[in-house]
């Protein structure tokens, strides 16, 4: 499975498995981006990223915890 900058809470899912320590409420947006491209199954073009997106992202990682 692929993951694209619209699968937000199954990205959110793989960052919270990663990153279990990590407040996302916390995070930067640029450090999301980066921790985004980073997982293994993402396959997006980067630049297909923006500022609405990484906050769905951050929203959905903030409630999977809950």
């Amino acid at each position: 499975m692929s993951l694209k900058w619209t699968d937000s809470l199954d990205i959110a899912i793989e960052l919270d498995e990663i990153y279990p320590d990590v407040d996302p409420r916390t995070v930067n947006l640029v450090d999301l981006r980066d921790w985004v491209l980073d997982l293994p199954e993402f396959d997006d073009d980067p630049e297909h990223s923006g500022e609405k997106i990484l906050e769905a992202i951050q929203m959905a990682w903030f409630e999977e915890r809950d």
